[in-house]
């Protein structure tokens, strides 16, 4: 008999047109399930991976954020069963990516919809609330306790939190993953059309991260005689051109004694139409950073080594989160298309020209 097939999106090469290939469906064994996936959200590392060739070898699947259907369980699953309205992260394998119809991976790399949450709002979730737990966790070294103590309050909460480029969707989940743990000064730098959004998130204050004089606006409200302004710092940017030029954290929010966590890769050049982008992964020679400063990259596909977010992550906490209103999804746009190609090319035709405040998400399978 032959086996099942379903249609794949793929790079073949760096600037190549996306293309749809077919793959075997894989049954699922031990605790793997099989999702029937229904909707998925573009996201920055699907431009790196298109026009940048990060972590490319063509033909390769690609998509790591997924929502959908179980459709099948393997004999060990102990949390899901056929029918089951999912959501995760999941990139890894080639049979765990979220540009296609099935995907068949580990249970622990999905948790349940909550009921009052459509598809289209939960797959704005994953990939970058677990991008903001890591960071909290692994780069800047703060607890995220779980179940959260009643009445906790964080070993460092009164220190200022610096979150650049908050309104992205790793920035909102930062803010909310720290407002929940009882942070209490959360300073953020976005776009003004922003601000009103960010503080109701739990922003304490907003600077405009375009201003020329944002770094100097920044040090002198928050200047400190005995240590940093900002002891803890998250770059949601991590761009040459942009959060690490001479106006952004370079060579003044940055001060000695401060953690820096930058998102990687460090963008030296972004793509355009025209141009490939250019990458780096050593964050230590991105800037000419002040002494003392400890200056991290975000590396959120290893997040698996820790054993408790590897279990616990996706499975509770994030649905737990959402469904109790401690994070809440990312606006977003439905981009729409006669099949899942077009509608994948226009997404990174929109990445690729930038995209401010909202996920882009768009179906998947046609069934």
């Amino acid at each position: 008999m032959a086996p099942r097939m379903h249609n794949a999106l793929v790079v073949t090469n760096p600037r190549a047109p996306l293309e749809i290939r077919q793959f075997p469906t894989v049954p699922p064994t031990g605790d793997e399930i099989l999702v029937n996936v229904k909707w998925t959200a573009s996201t920055p590392f699907d431009l790196h991976q298109a026009d940048g060739g990060l972590l490319l070898e063509g033909p390769q699947r690609t998509g790591s954020a997924a929502a959908g259907v179980v459709a099948e369980v393997g004999p060990d699953v102990k949390r899901f069963k056929v029918g089951d309205r999912v959501f995760g992260y999941a990139h890894q394998q080639p049979n765990w990516k979220a540009h296609q119809e099935y995907a068949t991976a580990p249970e622990w790399v999905f948790g349940k919809i909550p009921d009052k949450f459509t598809m289209e709002q939960a797959v704005t979730l994953p990939e970058n609330l677990v991008t903001a737990f890591h960071t909290i966790s692994t780069d800047l070294g703060l607890p995220t306790l779980w179940p959260k103590p009643e009445d906790y309050v964080p070993p460092r909460a009164d220190d200022r939190i610096l979150i650049w480029g908050a309104s992205s969707s790793v920035g909102q989940f930062v803010i909310s993953v720290l407002k929940f743990y009882g942070y209490r000064h959360l300073i953020v730098t976005a776009s003004p059309r922003h601000h009103a959004y960010l503080k109701q998130q739990g922003a304490e204050e907003c600077f405009d991260y375009r201003s020329p004089t944002v770094a100097n606006d920044l040090l002198k409200k928050y200047h400190q005689a005995d240590g940093p302004a900002f002891p803890l710092i998250v770059d949601c940017i991590g761009s040459g051109e942009g959060s690490l030029s001479s106006v952004g954290l370079v060579s003044k929010v940055a001060q000695s004694g401060a953690t820096l966590a930058i998102m990687l890769p460090v963008i030296l050049k972004h793509a355009t139409d025209g141009e490939a982008p250019e990458y780096s992964f050593d964050v230590s020679s991105s800037a000419d950073w002040a002494e003392g400063v400890n200056v991290r990259g975000v590396r959120t596909h290893f997040y698996l080594e820790n054993v408790f977010f590897k279990q616990k992550l996706q499975t509770d906490i994030i649905p737990e989160m959402l469904a109790a209103g401690h994070v809440v999804p990312n606006r977003f746009r439905v981009i729409e298309g006669r099949d899942m190609l077009e509608r994948a090319s226009k997404a990174l035709v929109l990445l690729r020209r930038g995209v401010s405040g909202e996920k882009l998400v768009w179906r998947v399978s046609e069934e």
